[in-house]
């Protein structure tokens, strides 16, 4: 323990003054949540007013989301907190010298996998906007899924350096990293237990007095730095690894002629006392922000251990494996596709696609790292043409995306279902076959959204992933 750090945060009091650098999935809402706690007095959302997300600014500070989507409570506590004066957006960063602890919820994508070489620029950034207005007595939190090792590694060094101050003697340092879904991120902060690790045990005391007036139902699991990155790493990982493995037995259930969702329900049926059978969906891709990359800062944090890794020799880490199946299921819905238009004749050049669903999650706006991306590009390559269908996502770099989806399927001879979004469960074989005016259409479910019966019966040509027993179905 640092006793000179202890005497410093005696002298300074409650945390009442909190900042949040990123405003995005993340940082919105945790923001928003900081504010609404009746112990801390104001929190300031700190976004770069830059030509792709300065509009937040403006929007954020007239109580508005924009985070599009449905996300349950987040408007209407945005307005609130607005409303009430205890928050504020806003693009000047020297403001973090007034504040007592402050958050950063930046994006950590990797530029090259294979190397395992990260792109912390955006991090780096935030973390020196920090250090240069940093002053004796302040919280400062990771949030960012990251590396294991960066917490008490670069960060602490890009810190100390900035502000000619010492983490755990001037000022606390720790790492709580964030643990939300898209569609209920107010939810999850508040009902998830959240970890918390400090660089030493009084930077853990601090930010378990930051993130403890936020929760509900969840409680605070305190632990080491590392160990908090690490949990966050591992817990998507292990997500990622359950995905790949019901993927790959949809793969398996495909070649053996059976439904892969009768085999799930059968696994899962079973049941009592030391019996785990946690089996999660298949689906056409992971996306999203965390599960694409989050096993690579994993394996990455191997790398910089202080031991030599004892794993049998030549195989291949089962987690990068299982990014390998997650990032095949695009690639397989276009296979899908290629085979699908064998069975009445015909090659992808010139077909026309309707692509219904570019976001990575049902009923969201999050299009970061969309599986959708790879199946259309494949498309293109091969000579297709492709229209794209998204109620939630309104723009997307280098893509058209139509909002009415009657603009989408007019004309189409392939339906491709990428996106189980509550809008295409109510979508019919009959409307769906007279806008698209081709006798034989073809539909291609990622996502278990269509019934395959009513569709074949009605003259459609089915493929879906997993669906073996209805894949090879007599041409109507």
């Amino acid at each position: 323990m640092s006793e000179k750090l202890q005497k410093i945060l005696k002298e300074k009091g409650p945390i009442k003054k909190i900042g949040v650098i990123g405003m995005g999935y993340v940082g919105i809402p945790a923001a928003a949540l900081f504010a609404d706690a009746p112990c801390f007095d104001h929190v300031f959302g700190f976004q770069r007013a830059s030509s792709s997300s300065g509009y937040k600014i403006d929007m954020l500070n007239k109580g508005e989301s924009p985070l599009k989507g449905e996300e349950p409570g987040l408007e209407d506590l945005l307005k609130k907190v607005t409303k009430a004066g205890k928050f504020t957006c806003t693009s000047d960063f020297s403001k973090i010298s007034e504040l007592d602890a402050v958050t950063l919820a930046i994006q950590t994508p990797f530029e090259d996998p294979k190397s395992l070489s990260p792109d912390f620029s955006a991090l780096i950034e935030g973390i020196t906007n920090v250090g240069k207005n940093l002053r004796k007595g302040m919280l400062v939190v990771l949030e960012s899924t990251i590396t294991p090792g960066t917490t008490v590694g670069m960060a602490r060094e890009i810190l100390e350096k900035e502000s000619g101050l010492v983490a755990g003697e001037d000022f606390a340092l720790a790492h709580a990293p964030e643990r939300v879904m898209v569609g209920r991120l107010l939810q999850n902060i508040r009902e998830h237990d959240r970890i918390v690790g400090g660089i030493d045990d009084v930077c853990t005391k601090r930010a378990v007095e930051l993130y403890t007036p936020v929760l509900t139902k969840g409680k605070v699991i305190p632990m080491t730095a590392t160990a908090a990155e690490v949990t966050k790493t591992a817990e998507n990982t292990f997500r990622d690894l359950q995905i790949a493995a019901v993927n790959q037995l949809a793969l398996y259930c495909e070649a053996m002629g059976i439904n892969v969702y009768d085999v799930r329900a059968g696994v899962a049926s079973l049941k009592g006392e030391g019996i785990t059978r946690a089996i999660l969906y298949p689906g056409a891709g992971v996306g999203g922000h965390c599960l694409t990359k989050d096993t690579y800062h994993l394996e990455r944090g191997v790398t910089l251990g202080t031991e030599p890794l004892d794993y049998p020799e030549d195989a291949e880490s089962i987690y990068v494996l299982a990014r390998r199946v997650n990032d095949f299921m695009p690639k397989h819905m276009f296979n899908l596709t290629v085979k699908a238009l064998e069975r009445v004749g015909k090659k992808p050049k010139g077909i026309k696609i309707a692509m219904l669903g570019w976001a990575f999650l049902n009923d969201s706006d999050d299009a970061r790292n969309p599986p959708s991306e790879l199946y259309r590009d494949l498309a293109l390559a091969a000579g297709c043409e492709i229209k794209v269908h998204d109620p939630h996502v309104l723009h997307y770099p280098g893509l058209e995306i139509h909002a009415n989806i009657d603009e989408v399927l007019t004309g189409a001879d392939v339906v491709v279902v990428f996106t189980g979004h509550k809008q295409y469960f109510g979508l019919t074989p009959a409307e769906i076959k007279q806008k698209m005016g081709t006798k034989q259409p073809l539909v291609i479910d990622g996502r278990n959204v269509v019934d395959p019966d009513k569709f074949i019966n009605a003259g459609f040509v089915y493929k879906g992933i997993g669906r073996g027993d209805k894949n090879s179905h007599p041409l109507k």
